[in-house]
């Protein structure tokens, strides 16, 4: 029997090569060798912004780059957080299991604080991995891919799993966090990351002069000051994309770099068209479901109906251990 993935996104509209290279790439990867659930986290989207009048649009955005990019949804459910109601019960009932002061010391909430200057942390926004803990274990998740950022909150679920197991009886599995292998794209202007909020991002559905016209902006060496000035390709965010998204020329890119012969423009135009020629495929499957929204939608329901089927039976496995209902 083939192991089960829960992986999801948070509902943000268009996503970004930092989403494509991080996760969307070894999802496609793994989708043959695991029986995959990809949940659309709309309840999650609410811990760092209220307004949830977009929240429905920027769900069916994201699906349809899930679906450019591969994902196949005969083989993967795709389904949004807020129409599993289970997903609250459990997390209600995962939340009696672990202290605030647990969650407090988790990591990535403190880097979130901090990345968006948040001065009033809300009992959901603290409560994050606890809800995260819900979605991945109510489709009894063996593996969850994730960036090195999220394994805090991969333990978190372990340690609440243990203990729903341990006071009231075996229901659910310890994921295992599975780091991908190209786990973090550094944006634009340099950040460790892509991030839309900062600006510094390639959308998949850029077109090839758009993508152009964003890699202008790319920070570079900045001792490389005048076209013949030797390069450092090691700290050059640049040269990062070329080993990604154009590895045959690496060798011919980092020689030029450091005597000089390679131009920042010139080395950013090549990289650039690279990036839009591996893009192509995905654009085209982009513009197919953009002009078929009912097949799109077909598809998110058809997702959700197969997810809230999995999603009872556990619930109804736990309501057995813990002899209520």
């Amino acid at each position: 029997m083939k192991k089960r993935i829960l992986s999801g996104m948070r509902p943000t509209g268009k996503l970004h090569l930092g989403h494509l290279v991080g996760a969307l790439e070894n999802w496609v990867a793994l989708q043959d060798e695991y029986e995959n659930f990809h949940l659309i986290a709309d309840y999650h989207a609410l811990t760092t912004n209220l307004d949830s009048s977009e929240i429905y649009q920027n769900s069916l955005d994201m699906l349809i780059d899930w679906l450019a990019v591969g994902l196949d949804p005969v083989k993967s459910p795709m389904f949004r957080q807020s129409q599993i109601k289970e997903h609250t019960e459990l997390h209600l009932i995962f939340s009696m299991l672990i202290t605030s002061a647990r969650l407090e010391r988790n990591p990535t909430l403190k880097d979130q604080i901090r990345d968006l200057n948040i001065e009033n942390v809300t009992y959901g926004h603290l409560g994050y991995p606890v809800l995260q803990a819900a979605d991945i274990l109510l489709y009894k998740g063996n593996v969850v891919p994730v960036g090195e950022d999220q394994v805090p909150h991969i333990e978190i679920t372990r340690e609440i799993a243990r203990r729903f197991n341990t006071q009231w009886g075996e229901v659910f599995p310890e994921p295992e966090a599975k780091l991908t292998k190209f786990a973090r794209l550094p944006g634009l202007n340099g950040d460790m990351k892509m991030s839309k909020s900062a600006g510094n991002t390639i959308l998949l559905a850029d077109s090839p002069d758009e993508i152009k016209k964003r890699l202008r902006t790319a920070v570079t060496d900045p001792l490389k000051v005048r076209r013949n000035d030797p390069g450092r390709p090691e700290v050059c965010l640049v040269f990062t994309y070329h080993q990604k998204f154009n590895p045959a020329e690496v060798p011919e890119v980092e020689a030029g770099c450091r005597s000089g012969a390679l131009g920042c423009v010139d080395c950013k135009m090549n990289c650039a068209s690279k990036i839009a020629d591996a893009l192509a495929p995905a654009r085209e499957k982009r513009t197919y479901y953009e002009s078929r929204l009912s097949e799109v939608k077909e598809i998110l329901h058809d997702g959700e109906t197969r997810a809230k089927q999995v999603a009872q039976t556990t619930m109804g496995e736990v309501h057995e251990v813990m002899k209520v209902g």
